[in-house]
């Protein structure tokens, strides 16, 4: 039986991991910019972490997670995001205790959802993520959507548009949640099992359900805008006023609901207008989530944050045609003629490897004219070619492969005079 990877999963080789390398790079880089800091939480949590968190009306609670039960009788779960695991671990190990808030954290890593696998989504994914905790300031909800829109930007992003929405506070949704269940109710019957279900326990779900998104209440559902009150309404405008000012364009789409219960007041999401990118257009999604460290057992304190796929960045690059300046070749490449200089590369070769510079050797027992095709494969800028003769007589030639120009060098001196050759160079 030939094996083969499991649904909805990839492998990742040589050559493309490379862009994927490039773009975490990238987003370390700048989140060192904006000051957040690095966390890394376990693959797998207690279940209870997501269906407290994320929430039990959600899709990915009701049907996206990867659940089983350990040998102790622990229900377990595969992380299917990450703001959950982060809220957890902010409040176990009392970061809202820290001298320094808000607390600004990134994460990156894999993430699991059992869904119907199509183009840039898998059942194993990978995300990057910020979490800031402790700050109400809608300066910070400014901050953590430049983060994002500078991310894509950075990597020559050109087609992209930002969508935000107010969810409101407490008193603004519940005067919304009433006005959505006065609005389907009558109709109710006409909708699919889940949004029957919501109707009562998470009105605002349904607004979000793919499988009604043309059902002609759908367009004349009472916005949630309209319910704001006075300190949800002032904090959307600042908001608003701060993107403004920063030079960052957005909608405002009073449809916006993401698909996570755990969302008030800001929600954002980032999309290509990449033609041909396909029918799902989000990048990225974010909001603010005030309540859910108190959700997690921790003290009052409001949170924003994003996540974006890795995956799907890809995917908007290719569709806007970018090349990401991903580093090719390799310094050196050792080539030797008879049995004591090939020996003698093997020393060679870690002594490279040791100065700071990436270098390749021959295994196969090529001859000249097929260890020179290598180091043309594998883009060698130089090419160090040693024989038995040479050794003897302490010399080694150093061959540029742009412009074929030679130099012969003591072996003895070798990682120096290298090193020299390639700074001029």
């Amino acid at each position: 039986m030939t094996l083969k990877l499991p649904r909805g999963t990839q492998d990742i080789l040589p050559g493309e991991v490379e862009k994927w390398q490039y773009i975490e790079t990238l987003a370390r880089e700048l989140c060192e910019r904006f000051q957040y800091k690095e966390i890394r939480t376990p693959i797998f949590e207690h279940t209870e972490v997501f269906t407290k968190g994320v929430g039990d009306t959600t899709d990915i609670v009701q049907k996206e997670m990867y659940s089983f039960v350990d040998r102790g009788g622990r229900s377990l779960t595969l992380r299917p995001e990450g703001t959950a695991s982060a809220v957890r671990s902010f409040v176990e190990h009392k970061m809202f205790g820290y001298a320094s808030q808000p607390v600004k954290l990134f994460y990156m890593g894999p993430m699991f959802r059992y869904e119907r696998p199509q183009a840039g989504r898998y059942r194993q994914f990978v995300q990057f993520g910020v979490e800031a905790l402790g700050s109400a300031d809608p300066a910070i909800d400014a901050e953590v959507i430049a983060l994002a829109m500078s991310i894509y930007q950075s990597l020559g992003l050109k087609k992209l548009k930002l969508i935000i929405n107010s969810l409101g506070d407490k008193e603004s949704r519940n005067a919304h949640r009433a006005a959505l269940i006065n609005h389907f109710s009558p109709r109710i019957e006409e909708f699919c099992s889940d949004c029957k279900a919501r109707l009562e326990k998470n009105p605002l779900r349904i607004l979000d359900c793919k499988k009604d998104r043309e059902h002609e209440l759908m367009s004349t559902a009472p916005s949630i805008l309209e319910y704001l009150n006075d300190d949800s309404r002032k904090y959307f405008e600042k908001v608003q006023k701060y993107l403004t000012n920063l030079g960052i364009s957005f909608e405002v789409d009073p449809n916006l609901v993401r698909g996570l219960d755990y969302y008030n007041q800001t929600a954002f999401e980032i999309m290509s207008d990449a033609e041909g990118f396909g029918a799902i257009t989000t990048l990225c999604g974010g909001g603010r989530y005030n309540g859910l460290v108190e959700e997690s057992g921790g003290p009052e304190t409001p949170g924003i944050g994003f996540a974006l796929s890795i995956e799907r960045c890809l995917a908007a690059l290719s569709a806007e045609g970018i090349e990401l300046p991903i580093h090719q070749g390799i310094d050196c490449f050792l080539a030797s003629l008879g049995e004591e200089a090939k020996n003698y590369t093997v020393e060679l070769l870690h002594k490279l490897r040791l100065a700071g510079f990436s270098a390749e050797r021959d295994y196969l027992d090529r001859k000249i004219k097929g260890q020179l095709k290598a180091a043309d494969r594998l883009q060698a800028k130089y090419v160090a070619i040693l024989g038995d003769d040479e050794l003897q007589a302490n010399k080694i030639t150093v061959k540029a492969m742009d412009t074929g120009e030679q130099v012969e060098v003591s072996i003895d001196a070798f990682i120096e005079e290298f090193t020299a050759i390639y700074k001029k160079g």
